[in-house]
């Protein structure tokens, strides 16, 4: 996955760089993708990261390079974590953008160990991809297919349905993977784990009002949580369960649940953005 590969400029800084695309500001995946394999490079071999957070705090631009600051705050015995800092330049002035903590573990032997069961949905094959969507929704195909070129994605449902969702029935759900194939290093599938879990996970939080982005709701992330619960494959097919428990004050708390095709929890997600209605 060629948007994760970073330049080292000096110890414990790395630049990371973004693909010609149409959007107006960097998909938040890609910073939060980027600054976890920052910190990944530190971490002494056979630790895995098992948990990150992050704020979102500006708009990245996609025509500056992103400068990723490593601080190695802790190295344990069992655990390392590392503090990422990302900047741009933004009219002369360096500038914060992104901020991530993460946390990295050699693993210890299992003293409890239970997982949520995939939800009983088709495979994706024979389900509909980007491609099939857009052509019913043409007006929504700039944003949808700069990021479709990096993940590959079968929709359940349509993503743009004007229906609003209403409970019990409020979870989406879409099997995903990131496109080509990764080299066999858990470091870049959890980086790439990361980039998918920013796409669509915002969508939860007015799905209530149904339409989709794009529609009568815009958003914006403000944080993102993601919980490594065991070892995944990003390049293959895995299911992506969202929902938003809570909105108000002009937020959404969505939530987020991954298995892999066979069945196997393999991580969790939360994120909190920022909602607004799109003047008429």
């Amino acid at each position: 996955m060629v948007v994760l590969e970073l330049e080292e400029r000096a110890p414990d800084l790395y630049v990371g760089q973004t693909p010609r695309s149409p959007l107006q500001r960097i998909f938040g995946g890609q910073v939060a993708g980027q600054a976890l394999m920052a910190a990944d490079v530190t971490v002494p071999e056979g630790r895995y990261v098992h948990s990150l957070h992050s704020y979102f705090l500006r708009p990245g631009d996609p025509h500056e390079e992103i400068r990723y600051e490593v601080d190695r705050i802790r190295e344990g015995r069992s655990f390392s974590t590392r503090r990422v800092v990302a900047r741009q330049t933004r009219r002369g002035e360096d500038v914060a953008i992104f901020a991530l903590t993460a946390d990295f573990t050699a693993g210890e032997r299992p003293a409890v160990e239970h997982s949520l069961p995939m939800p009983d949905v088709p495979g994706p094959e024979g389900l509909p991809g980007l491609d099939e969507v857009l052509a019913a929704h043409p007006d929504r195909s700039q944003t949808a297919r700069a990021i479709g070129l990096a993940v590959e994605q079968r929709y359940l449902e349509d993503p743009y349905d004007p229906t609003p969702k209403a409970p019990p029935h409020t979870a989406s759900r879409t099997w995903m993977r990131v496109a080509g194939r990764l080299p066999d290093d858990d470091g870049v599938h959890g980086a790439a784990l990361t980039f998918a879990s920013d796409l669509t996970l915002l969508s939860a939080g007015f799905a209530r009002v149904g339409g989709g982005w794009g529609g009568r709701i815009v958003g914006a992330s403000l944080d993102h949580a993601v919980w490594f619960h065991r070892p995944v494959r990003a390049d293959e097919w895995f299911l992506y369960e969202i929902d938003s428990p809570a909105a108000a004050s002009g937020r959404a708390l969505c939530t987020g649940q991954i298995w892999s095709a066979d069945g196997t929890h393999v991580a969790s997600v939360a994120q909190e953005g920022l909602l607004r209605a799109v003047e008429e």
